[in-house]
């Protein structure tokens, strides 16, 4: 299974290899439209702003490929953090239009007083706690983090 993590200059690129590794699949990290193409599936990861990234993909000639490996071709991808917020059709968040394969705007988190500690965005890797059993887990591996 050919997995690319999709470089286009923000994302969290080594931990999601790491993790791949972790679960035993070997992923490349690569802007090349070539490995793209052959890429039985991918990960856009992301860190940043919604504009910042969507620009990214653009200078680097992402759009199209990713447009037909996904749209056309049924490719499996996998947002992460702001790789998945592009995927909407646009966010609070810039001015940049998005990839328009969900129909939907990303919004800002809204607390109310007692949510207020809860610090955006969120970091990091961490720990499940499963309140009941689920297909999705079945042969997922102890203490799976997230």
């Amino acid at each position: 299974m050919k997995v690319v993590i999709i470089d286009y200059g923000s994302g969290n690129l080594g931990s999601i290899k790491n993790m791949l590794r972790k679960i035993g699949v070997e992923g490349i990290i690569s802007s090349s439209i070539s490995d793209i193409e052959k890429a039985e599936k991918l990960i856009l990861p992301g860190v940043g702003t919604f504009d910042h990234g969507m620009r990214n993909l653009g200078l680097l000639g992402l759009l199209p490929i990713l447009e037909n490996k996904v749209i056309q071709k049924k490719t499996p991808i996998l947002g992460v953090c702001l790789g998945m917020q592009m995927f909407a059709r646009k966010s609070q968040e810039g001015e940049s239009r998005g990839l328009g394969w969900i129909d939907a705007e990303v919004v800002r988190f809204m607390f109310d007083d007692r949510e207020r500690h809860l610090k955006i965005p969120h970091m990091g890797w961490n720990l499940i706690k499963m309140e009941k059993e689920d297909t999705l887990f079945r042969e997922m591996y102890p203490k799976p983090r997230f």
